[in-house]
C-alpha cells in the first residue's frame, strides 16, 4: 500500500497545484490564482510553475507585501513542503567534487543538482519536491545519506550545465599532461610522470578562463587572484574589499590558464622569472566593455597572477555617487577648476584615489583643453586623455615623463604618484608655468601631505605658490539596502560607546538611529553591497600658507584646517553612519583616529 501511495505521489509540480498552495497560505488572492489557472498559454512548454508565477510580478497579500520574486517563492515553497531551502552560491561549491556524485545525464533526468558532499552525506538541490525515485537508488550506490534541499529552479537548470561543463573541462585538461616544474622553487620530482606541457589554447583551458571572467563580473569582483600552491592552484575574488576563495584547480591546469591569460595580455609567456604587466579588454555577456589589468609575480610554487577589473562606468559617476558631501564636492570643484596649481589626493593603496582622479579628469577633459597623464601603470584607457606609462627599463620615470609632457602643450597634467624630490619639483615647476597638476601621495591624512613634501625637500615658498588643496580619502563598505536593520541608539550601550570612541575628541551629536548588517541573497549574506568614499578636504588657505612658511608643523596645520571647516575622515564617516549608509566598525577600521579637535 505504501509503495502504491509513493508511486501515486511521484510527480512533477503543476501550475494549479502551486497556485492552490499560495492561495491556501494567503500569499495571493483566489481571484488572481483562478485567472492564471485559466490562461492556457502557461500550460505549454516545460517552464517550472514558480518561474511562471514569478513572471506575474505579484506582491504578497501578507504584510509587509514583499514582491513574489522567484527566490522569495522558492524559499516559501521549501517551508510549505517542509524541506530546507538553499540559495546556490557557485563561489561556495566545489563543483569538481559534487559532479562526481552523479552524471550530468542523471542530474538532468531527475531535475536535481548535487551541491555538497561530505564523508556522511550528499546534499542535492531540487525544485521538484515530489520527484524522489532517484533518492534511494543514489543512497544505495554511494552508501551515503541523501539530504534534499529546495533551490531556485532556474539556478538548478543553469548550474547543471555550468558545473558539469567546467568540471569536464578541468578533468580533460588535467589528462593532457603534467607539470614540468618550470618556475617552481620547490620542485617535486614525480617519477614516471609525463613532462608534457598543457596547451594554453586548448578548448578546455579557454572554457575555464572564460568561466573565470564571467563569474568575476557577475559577482562584482574588483580583483581576481590566481595563486599557485604545491599541488593545487587557488582562485580568489576580491568583492567589496574582501577576498573570497572561489575554487581550487590542479596546479598544472592553473599553469595553462596563466599562460592563456598572458598570451591574451601580450605578455612574454616563456618568461616566468620576473614580474610582468599586461592588460586585456573584454566584454561581459550583456555587451559591456571591461578592462583587466594583469600583473604576474614569481613565487615559490610558480607564477601568481592578479587581474584587476576596471569598469568604465566609474568614469561617468558624479561626485555625489562617489560619496562626496555637498560641502566637500564644492571645495573639490573649487580646487580643481582653477587654471593652474597642484591638487593632491592622498590615501593608501585601494582607497579609491584612481577613481577620484579619473572622474575629475573626465569632467575637466573638454575639447578646449589638452589632458595628459603619466601613470605607473595606466589604470584605465580613456580616449579623452593622452596617457603615457612609466617605463623604468628605458629610464622613463615620473620626472622624465612630466618633463616630456611639458613640451606637449598640456593644460592639465596627472602625475600618477609623487615618490621622490625630482618628481615633486617637476610637478611644482609645471604648476608654476601655468598648468593644472593632479597627483597622489601615500599619507594618512591631508595635512600630512604638506609636511611630506617639505620632508622630501620641496621649498615652503614653492608649495605656497602652487598648492591649491589636499584631499585624503578611504573606502568603506556600504550596507545592503535590501536587508540592513535600523536600530535605536537611545538606550546607549555598545553602539553608543563605539560612537563616542569614533568621534572623540569631537563632540558630534549622537544619531537617533544607525543601521546594522544582516545578510541576504543580494549581498551574498555579507550585509554589505558596494563601497563608498569618505573624504577629508583641506583648502590651502592664507593661514595654512603662513603656517607652512613659519614651521610646517603638522599638528598646527591640522588645527588651522579643522578651524577652517575641514572634516576629518572619521567625522566624514560618522555622517555616513548617521545617514545609515555604513557601520561604526567599517569607519573605525579604515579611518585614522583624530588627534586634535578644532580650537
Amino acid at each position: 500500500m505504501a509503495e502504491a501511495q509513493a508511486a501515486i505521489s511521484e510527480h512533477r509540480l503543476s501550475l494549479v497545484e502551486v497556485l492552490d498552495w499560495l492561495i491556501e497560505d494567503g500569499l495571493i488572492n483566489a481571484a488572481a490564482g483562478d485567472q492564471l489557472k485559466k490562461d492556457r498559454r502557461y500550460y505549454r512548454g516545460s517552464q517550472h510553475p514558480l518561474v511562471l508565477i514569478a513572471d506575474q510580478k505579484w506582491k504578497s497579500a501578507v504584510p509587509p507585501h514583499k514582491p513574489l520574486g522567484l527566490e522569495t517563492l522558492t524559499e516559501w515553497m521549501a517551508g510549505h513542503v517542509g524541506m530546507g531551502y538553499l540559495h546556490i552560491d557557485p563561489l561556495k561549491i566545489d563543483f569538481s567534487a559534487v559532479t562526481e556524485v552523479m552524471s550530468s545525464a542523471y542530474a538532468t533526468r531527475f531535475h536535481v543538482l548535487p551541491v555538497g558532499v561530505t564523508s556522511k552525506e550528499v546534499v542535492v538541490a531540487t525544485a521538484e519536491p515530489h520527484v524522489r525515485a532517484w533518492e534511494k537508488e543514489l543512497a544505495k550506490i554511494l552508501k551515503l545519506e541523501i539530504r534534499r534541499v529546495i533551490a531556485n529552479p532556474q539556478d538548478v537548470e543553469r548550474y547543471q550545465v555550468e558545473f558539469y561543463n567546467l568540471a569536464k573541462s578541468v578533468r580533460s585538461a588535467a589528462k593532457s599532461g603534467s607539470m614540468s616544474g618550470t618556475g617552481n622553487f620547490e620542485q617535486l620530482v614525480d617519477l614516471g610522470a609525463s613532462n608534457k606541457q598543457y596547451d594554453a589554447n586548448d578548448a578546455h583551458i579557454v572554457s575555464i578562463v572564460d568561466w573565470l571572467w564571467q563569474y568575476a563580473f557577475e559577482q562584482r569582483a574588483s580583483d581576481i587572484h590566481v595563486e599557485p600552491r604545491r599541488e593545487l592552484g587557488i582562485v580568489r575574488f576580491r568583492i567589496d574589499g574582501v577576498l573570497h576563495q572561489v575554487y581550487q584547480i590542479p596546479a598544472t591546469v592553473m599553469n595553462a590558464m596563466t599562460s592563456r591569460i598572458k598570451i591574451l595580455g601580450r605578455m612574454d609567456v616563456v618568461e616566468k622569472r620576473r614580474p610582468q604587466d599586461g592588460r586585456i579588454k573584454t566584454r561581459t555577456l550583456d555587451g559591456q566593455e571591461i578592462e583587466l589589468r594583469l600583473s604576474t609575480l614569481p613565487t615559490a610554487f610558480g607564477e601568481k597572477l592578479v587581474m584587476r577589473i576596471f569598469d568604465p562606468e566609474v568614469l561617468v559617476r558624479d561626485f555625489t555617487e562617489l560619496g562626496f558631501s555637498a560641502e566637500d564636492a564644492k571645495r573639490w570643484e573649487e580646487m580643481t577648476s582653477k587654471p593652474n596649481g597642484i591638487v593632491l589626493v592622498t590615501g593608501p593603496t585601494g582607497s579609491g584615489k584612481t577613481t577620484t582622479l579619473y572622474s575629475t579628469l573626465k569632467a575637466l577633459a573638454t575639447p578646449q583643453v589638452n589632458v595628459c597623464t603619466i601613470e605607473d601603470p595606466i589604470e584605465m584607457v580613456e580616449p579623452a586623455f593622452n596617457q603615457m606609462q612609466v617605463q623604468p627599463s628605458i629610464d622613463l620615470g615620473f620626472a622624465e615623463g612630466v618633463r616630456a609632457l611639458m613640451r606637449q602643450d598640456p593644460d592639465i597634467i596627472m602625475v600618477g604618484e609623487i615618490r621622490d624630490l625630482e618628481t615633486a619639483e617637476m610637478a611644482v615647476q609645471s604648476a608654476l608655468t601655468g598648468h593644472m597638476v593632479l597627483t597622489t601621495l601615500h599619507t594618512n591624512d591631508a595635512p600630512t601631505a604638506v609636511t611630506r613634501l617639505l620632508e622630501l625637500g620641496v621649498a615652503a615658498y614653492l608649495l605656497n605658490a602652487t598648492v591649491n588643496g589636499v584631499m585624503a580619502q578611504r573606502l568603506v563598505r556600504t550596507l545592503c539596502p535590501h536587508c540592513k536593520k535600523s536600530v535605536s541608539m537611545a538606550d546607549g550601550g555598545e553602539d553608543a560607546a563605539a560612537w563616542e570612541a569614533l568621534v572623540a575628541p569631537f563632540k558630534s551629536r549622537r544619531p537617533g538611529r544607525i543601521s546594522k548588517p544582516v545578510g541576504c541573497l543580494e549581498c551574498r549574506m555579507t550585509g554589505f553591497l558596494g563601497r563608498i568614499g569618505v573624504y577629508e578636504v583641506m583648502s590651502y588657505s592664507s593661514r595654512v600658507r603662513q603656517q607652512v612658511t613659519i614651521a610646517g608643523d603638522e599638528s598646527k596645520l591640522r588645527q588651522i584646517a579643522l578651524k577652517e571647516g575641514m572634516k576629518p575622515l572619521r567625522i566624514s564617516g560618522a555622517m555616513k553612519i548617521a545617514a545609515e549608509m555604513t557601520t561604526i566598525e567599517e569607519v573605525m577600521k579604515v579611518a585614522p583616529p583624530v588627534k586634535e579637535a578644532a580650537p
